[in-house]
């Protein structure tokens, strides 16, 4: 894909800020369950940045647009929509009236295509309660052109109000403040508002039959009620994640931090959309073992949100942050032990991403050139664990966290509410840290663009995987004819996150004898353990062991669990065995419907199917 049309300003848009930019949107929306739409229109406050521009340049994706005037005079704008560019959308241009005015507000009446791609339209069937369809939105990284014509870039930051008309047996939420709600007919409309600053892709929705537990004085878990439950146990102490979050890095500006726990065709893990995150199910482990997912979400109030990567090639910037912060949040609500045992076990899944994208894959850099490629193309673990390892290589240089922290907070204080490039945290880090001589000799370009792993892992308190590496070792070496040396007694005092990291060995080791397996589960429990992370490393242990049985656990799985972090490794391994190729292939014809857009691109392309 050539960069034809694509901004100067963002490789993975069209939009022109630098010239018109947005300030501030009204959303005005019907959800349309039958047609899987939403009608009406957006009005966008915009500001001339250069006096000599009378147009104004948006992203949009298949957008049905009927009509765009200014707001104030009713005047009608002549406008051009380019033709479709495949997964970026088209340019929208409007022509601005001709006035000596450097402000306007610019209405475009329009309706979506039900090919969004950033909305998920679910029956009831995909439901936890079967009654009643369910729409929520996923806008990272480039999709919310497909529900508003916007510019779509996270350098532009935004305030938003929305009014949502949606059947009134139906809940609605979104990434903002809920003011009000009243009934029309049939309907429900609700208002919504943010008045802290977001890029587009933080505007986010959600439509279904849902309640409400409190969590704490700001806080609320929102699911089906089927789950709800369950949700308000596994997500009870959200309160004292945020509190410590808080402790490291300044106050929280967004008023309330809820929880939206989604269908389990959500794609991610979690997404930190301001003031309601949404949650996968597959977090809901029974033990809060997996209640780690939300301290990073909360991080990213601060990192991503708070200060934001000006274009999506400084990734690093939003997840590496995030990851960092999260661990943080981890050492001080347990232990630094903990904490490493995290970072540590974070390295194995860096060497396996950077195994399946290759060592010198230039999307393994901290900083990539998405000049000709999608963000959806770059997405991996990289600018995650890459990307907190060198923060921690960082604090390490300086002295520590006693050093560190106060750098952190003073960061987030200087650079909250914009959007910015690596160059620029660099430039802070080394202004701040001036008068200290272990700087000079960091090699900032070594680290930010050589691809592969770090150019160094630091010194992590590994003593929690030491006894896990042990049991690996006799597991390994035990032939299978004489009695197990791991015993259940062993087995019980594993924390879940040993047992996760024990299986995650075993899976990057030699493949081991089926009757070898059998026992370990037994020991293990396996069939009873609720935790998707260790049902996920388990399975894919035998897939590898060429385990034929378990080919249909693992289809099954799969179809009802979205989250890519496991369909796409599993999807790869039923793919690499001819026994399991073509059913995996079916499998996936005939369930890719129920998946989110982003996946179903994904695991065709993982099954040679583009």
């Amino acid at each position: 894909m050539k960069n034809v049309g694509l901004s100067p300003c963002d490789p993975s848009s069209f939009s022109r800020p630098d010239q018109v930019i947005v300030t501030d949107i009204f959303l005005n929306l019907n959800i349309q369950f039958n047609s899987k739409t939403l009608n009406g229109h957006t009005i966008l406050s915009v500001e001339k940045i250069q006096e000599k521009y009378n147009e104004l340049t948006l992203d949009a994706f298949k957008l049905k647009i009927s009509s765009i005037y200014e707001v104030d005079t009713k005047e009608k704008l002549e406008y051009q929509l380019s033709d479709h560019l495949e997964d970026f959308g088209s340019k929208l241009i409007v022509q601005l009236p001709k006035t000596e005015a450097n402000s306007f507000k610019i209405c475009i009446e329009y309706e979506t295509s039900p090919e969004a791609s950033g909305l998920q339209w679910l029956s009831p069937q995909a439901t936890s309660g079967k009654k009643h369809p369910f729409l929520f939105s996923q806008f990272q990284p480039t999709h919310a052109r497909s529900v508003l014509p916007c510019q779509d870039t996270p350098s532009v930051k935004q305030t938003y109000k929305a009014t949502i008309l949606a059947p009134k047996d139906m809940t609605v939420l979104m990434s903002a403040i809920k003011e009000d709600s009243t009934l029309v007919e049939d309907n429900k409309q609700s208002n919504f508002n943010q008045t802290v600053p977001v890029p587009s892709y933080l505007i986010a929705l959600a439509v279904g039959s849902l309640e409400s537990r409190k969590l704490g004085p700001r806080s609320h878990v929102w699911a089906e009620k089927e789950i709800i439950e369950d949700c308000a146990y596994e997500f009870a102490l959200t309160e004292h994640q945020l509190k410590t979050a808080e402790e490291i890095c300044g106050p929280y500006v967004w008023g309330v931090y809820d929880l939206l726990v989604l269908p389990p065709s959500f794609p991610y893990g979690g997404m930190e959309n301001p003031c309601l995150t949404f949650v996968t199910p597959t977090l809901l482990a029974g033990d809060r073992s997996l209640a780690n997912v939300i301290a990073h979400e909360i991080a990213h109030s601060w990192t991503g949100n708070l200060v934001t990567n000006k274009t999506f090639e400084h990734f690093w910037l939003n997840e590496g942050f995030t990851m960092f912060v999260e661990r943080k949040i981890i050492g001080k609500l347990t232990s630094t032990q903990m904490q490493d045992f995290d970072a540590y076990a974070g390295i194995s899944d860096l060497e396996e991403a950077i195994s399946v994208l290759g060592a010198d894959n230039p999307l393994t850099n901290l900083v990539v050139d998405l000049r000709g490629i999608h963000p959806d193309e770059a997405f991996s673990t990289v600018p995650y664990e890459k990307g907190q390892t060198f923060l921690r290589y960082l604090e390490s240089s300086v002295g520590g966290p006693e050093k560190f922290e106060p750098f952190l907070r003073a960061y987030f204080e200087t650079f909250k509410y914009k959007s910015i490039e690596t160059s620029d945290f660099q430039q802070f880090f080394e202004s701040y840290f001036s008068t200290e001589e272990s700087i000079k000799n960091i090699p900032w370009q070594k680290w930010l663009h050589t691809p592969g792993m770090p150019l160094l892992i630091p010194d992590y308190d590994k003593s929690l995987a030491v006894a896990c590496d042990a049991l690996l070792e006799k597991f390994c070496k035990w032939t299978g004819d004489e009695i197990c040396p791991i015993t259940a007694e062993v087995t019980e005092k594993l924390m879940p996150e040993q047992r996760i990291y024990f299986l995650q060995k075993l899976c990057q080791s030699e493949k081991q004898p089926i009757h070898k397996l059998k026992i370990l589960g037994d020991l293990f429990d396996i069939q009873k353990i609720k935790n998707a992370e260790i049902k996920f490393h388990w399975l894919k242990i035998c897939l590898k062991a060429r385990w034929e049985e378990k080919i249909q656990e693992v289809l099954d799985w799969i179809n009802v669990v979205g989250r890519m972090k496991f369909v796409r490794p599993l999807y790869r391994e039923l793919y690499q065995w001819e026994v399991s190729k073509n059913r995996a292939i079916e499998n996936f014809k005939a369930n890719k419907h129920q998946m989110m857009h982003i996946c179903t691109i994904s695991i065709a392309k993982d099954l040679k199917l583009d």
